[in-house]
């Protein structure tokens, strides 16, 4: 099994469930953000969010439209 879990929300965020202490969130300086007690969160993927890089619900206010399904490999 994968020890961390991403899933594409429609339209929404990306979920990332992960065992806590596993995974390390960093901003471009290299800065943790701080993922004590959560075992699971979401990142803002509409771009909207005032709580970056995670998701405070604004996708839903502003229509954000994304791609959520994976695309088959075609052998061939």
């Amino acid at each position: 099994m994968a020890q961390v879990k991403i899933t594409v929300r429609p339209n929404g965020p990306y979920r990332v469930e992960v065992a806590e202490g596993s995974v390390e969130l960093v901003d471009v300086n290299g800065n943790q953000f701080d993922l004590t007690g959560k075992p699971a969160f979401s990142l803002c993927r509409c771009g909207g969010s005032v709580n970056k890089p995670f998701c405070d619900g604004t996708h839903s206010r502003i229509g954000f439209q994304g791609a959520e399904l994976a695309v088959k490999k075609v052998e061939g």
